[in-house]
């Protein structure tokens, strides 16, 4: 006689409701040493001591000179290349599927390496963020753009500036904020939620605002409606259960946010990118682009895969700045495509059955006015 657990009939119940989950390839069962009961209380030890870190990095960090951080950071990074085998192996894989024999193997682990350290920078200049003032700031972060960005919309217009996890992209809300420009700026929500309050005060020091995920569209919506303006990384992949669309990166189809297109489409903001270089020795450049033009008709798709074009391009000229140990691509949507990371889902039916849908078709090309 076969007994089912709890968890597994919830679980069935749950894809009975949800057809689309059925798209997705069933993992194999994992093999864990924890009982049920031992890992919500390790998971709940793990949350408290990295809180207990972090909050003890946001205090010490702003007190440390700014070529100390620089090195602490490099190191860290350097470390965490060595030791995070999970991570690493996504981001070598990443690598291998953008620009295919491109890159050496040597010259691959030479980009990890430095993507990492490149993040362990963005996150040890946010926890320092506390130091830098409107006066100040421009000693770390050169700003480029963001009048003649804004001179050519209409002084009171709101817009959506679109960004993606590229250099530091938290200097360049900073930056933003230290312009004169605030924002309510869309953030995903930490797997440890003890974390949260402590990185949105980072982020709201140099005067924006914080949306979390749940409910974002409908209050950047209103907040556009208001004249204000809004931020939003792009590059946010997304299940196929959530609300997305699919772009082509790299040559494969991902699916990403769709929010910066849908309010573009409900309210005419017009679409700025936003993209935050490296320099030498720690600082940053920020650079904020001319707006995408789009036809008028554009299609959600459409007006996300333009905006992706801005910031490929960046990523082809120096791949190292983006978040590599990222899964970029969740899905593989053509299975006779072997250029997919190791980690790509799919069933041998998952792009026909998207097509049908209508959620997935070869998309033409946006027609650019202007």
């Amino acid at each position: 006689m076969v007994f089912i657990s709890k968890r597994r009939r919830a679980r069935e119940r749950h894809r009975a409701k949800n057809p689309r989950l059925e798209l997705l390839r069933p993992r194999a069962p994992h093999k864990s040493i924890y009982t049920s009961a031992v890992r919500p209380a390790w998971k709940q030890v793990r949350y408290r001591l990295e809180w207990i870190a972090v909050s003890v990095a946001a205090v010490t960090v702003p007190w440390l000179p700014r070529v100390v951080c620089y090195w602490i950071a490099q190191i860290i990074g350097a470390i965490a290349a060595g030791v995070d085998r999970r991570g690493r192996r996504v981001a070598l894989s990443n690598l291998a599927a953008a620009f295919g024999d491109s890159y050496s193997e040597a010259q691959r682990a030479r980009i990890v390496t430095d993507s990492y350290q490149h993040f362990a920078r963005t996150m040890i200049d946010l926890l320092w963020s506390p130091r830098l003032t409107p006066e100040t700031f421009r000693e770390s972060i050169d700003v480029s753009g963001i009048e003649q960005s804004l001179a050519a919309i209409e002084p009171t217009r709101s817009c959506v500036f679109v960004t993606f996890h590229y250099g530091n992209f938290e200097w360049a809300a900073k930056a933003m904020g230290f312009c004169g420009v605030p924002l309510l700026i869309l953030t995903q929500e930490f797997k440890n939620p003890l974390l949260d309050p402590i990185f949105g005060r980072l982020r709201q020091h140099s005067g924006h605002e914080i949306a979390a995920r749940e409910g974002a569209i409908i209050r950047m919506f209103k907040a556009l409606k208001h004249g204000k303006h809004v931020a939003i990384l792009s590059d946010l992949t997304l299940p196929l259960s959530q609300p997305n669309v699919f772009i082509d990166c790299f040559g494969l189809k991902t699916c990403v946010t769709f929010a910066h297109a849908r309010l573009h489409r409900r309210t005419g903001a017009p679409l700025v990118p936003v993209i935050a270089e490296p320099l030498p020795g720690g600082r940053c450049r920020v650079l904020v682009q001319p707006q995408v033009e789009f036809a008028v008709d554009a299609t959600e798709t459409e007006i996300a895969q333009a905006c992706w074009e801005r910031f490929e391009s960046v990523v082809r000229k120096n791949p190292a700045p983006w978040l590599w140990m990222y899964k970029h691509w969740r899905y593989r949507f053509s299975v006779s495509d072997p250029r997919y990371p190791f980690y790509a889902e799919a069933g041998p039916t998952l792009e026909a059955r998207l097509v049908r849908q209508g959620r997935l078709g070869s998309a033409k090309p946006p027609q650019r006015t202007g």
